[in-house]
């Protein structure tokens, strides 16, 4: 059956006891061809990420240029304030002085690299998400307990309804369901 044929379909779980068994697991089916997987745990494990092939992490990027973006913007509102709207030369000192803008550019900086940070990780994340099919599969509540999952989705490529749970079973998976959207 192809995904066509099952349109109420998301993909396919399976449910791990061991972090060592769902990361072995995760690199034989990234080896197998399949490339939209997720993986979920109930702590952070690195291996698992980089085991399905997850590579981009853009908040690092997205904190430097709004950092760049908050020192500029901060030395420039300054620069502006002091010397065309309001240009008092008090004692001789030049309009733009660099020494006394360092601490409010630097605020600007750290306040929005602070804001990008937890805006991009939000949006990149794709949070918040009260509903997603995963929360459907019986027993994926434990996936903040005690269990580990691997999902393959249904719009992979190599995805096959008989296939992939064959693969999956293979595996050495504790259980293996469909996910329904």
């Amino acid at each position: 059956m192809t995904t066509q044929e099952e349109p109420g379909l998301y993909g396919m779980m399976a449910e791990f006891d061991d972090p060592n068994a769902v990361v072995a697991a995760a690199r034989r089916t990234y080896e197998a061809g399949y490339r939209k997987i997720n993986a979920y745990s109930p702590y952070p494990i690195e291996e698992l990420s980089e085991a399905i092939g997850y590579r981009r992490n853009y908040v690092s990027l997205t904190v430097l240029l709004f950092g760049l973006v908050g020192g500029l913007g901060g030395f420039a509102l300054q620069a502006w304030t002091s010397a065309i709207a309001y240009p008092l030369n008090v004692g001789g000192r030049p309009l733009i002085s660099t020494p006394s803008f360092i601490p409010i550019t630097f605020e600007c900086v750290v306040l929005l690299a602070a804001l990008s940070a937890f805006v991009g990780m939000l949006a990149m994340n794709r949070l918040p998400q009260p509903y997603h099919p995963v929360f459907n599969v019986p027993g994926f509540n434990r996936a903040s307990q005690d269990r580990f999952f691997i999902c393959v989705k249904a719009d992979d490529p190599n995805f096959s309804a008989t296939g992939t749970r064959a693969f999956l079973e293979g595996l050495g998976a504790k259980e293996v369901s469909d996910v329904e959207k």
